[in-house]
């Protein structure tokens, strides 16, 4: 009897955990959903009561809005300042994780040092970061921006790539060395290509943690350089709010980070659970 009621004692347990697991997945997505919904609304459906679930009738009015006020350079500012900043860290950081993890470079401490920088409260160096840039003429310009965001996220590349290169087998590069290549040919066509998963994750991430940055951009932009998270914060007042705007902008705002995670998707996993988690 006991082996009869097992199977449909785990069907059972089973069927629960999808159901938590389903219940669980829309409450995340719910917020997603009001949210495109609210971005083809018009003023009276976004104020409805009770609220409307689906818009009577799907506009893109405010989305030629955001186009037509030219809001949308926000998204491409941010596009510019999180992909050119994220490409540089890569390269540099990867090249420091090599050298720390395969010759040593500063020992423990180092590595230790670096990582310690990335938890650095922000609010705690951004105005002496302003007063030196105001000095320098840097503010409300990418170069000051792409060079802020690469010095913040060196120190997570560096620690990520360190772990994954340090799971690539010693003896693969010693083989290559011996074959003739240099250490340069080593770390592209040996290094590279085992710790591509990792390389691919980290940048992700990389790109994500500058994209969504709002203090150093709230307070080192005026009006050339806004950027996405910033631009969000004008259509809230004092007596009122824009939420069409905030709406829309948001979608489009959320359409770059989707496009990259789904692109990179199959890397995500992989890279996530190599060394860097372990180590």
């Amino acid at each position: 009897m006991r082996v009869g009621k097992l199977p449909a004692r785990k069907a059972r347990i089973l069927a629960v955990r999808y159901l938590g697991a389903g219940v669980v997945t829309l409450l995340f997505l719910f917020p997603v959903y009001w949210l495109f919904m609210i971005s083809f609304k018009t003023p009276d459906e976004i104020y409805h009561v009770p609220p409307l679930w689906i818009p009577g009738q799907i506009q893109f009015s405010n989305y030629y809005v955001l186009f037509r006020d030219g809001d949308v350079l926000a998204i491409l500012n941010s596009l510019i300042v999180s992909g050119v900043s994220s490409g540089i860290a890569i390269v540099l950081g990867t090249l420091c994780a090599y050298s720390l993890a395969r010759f040593g470079t500063g020992g423990e401490n180092l590595a230790m040092w670096i990582i310690s920088q990335r938890m650095i409260p922000p609010i705690a160096v951004v105005f002496p970061i302003f007063l030196i840039y105001v000095y320098l003429g840097l503010v409300d310009g990418y170069f000051g921006l792409i060079l802020l965001y690469t010095a913040f996220n060196l120190p997570y590349v560096i620690r990520m790539m360190r772990g994954y290169i340090v799971d690539v087998p010693l003896e693969l590069e010693e083989s290559a060395l011996v074959d003739g290549l240099n250490r340069w040919e080593v770390i592209w066509k040996v290094v590279f290509p085992m710790v591509r998963p990792g390389l691919m994750a980290t940048s992700v991430f990389t790109f994500v943690f500058a994209w969504n940055d709002f203090l150093f951009a709230l307070v080192l932009t005026r009006t050339e350089v806004i950027t996405f998270p910033v631009m969000l914060t004008h259509y809230f007042g004092g007596q009122s709010n824009f939420w069409a705007k905030i709406a829309a902008m948001s979608v489009l705002g959320t359409l770059p980070i989707f496009v990259a995670v789904s692109v990179m998707q199959r890397y995500l996993v992989r890279g996530i659970s190599l060394g860097a988690v372990k180590g």
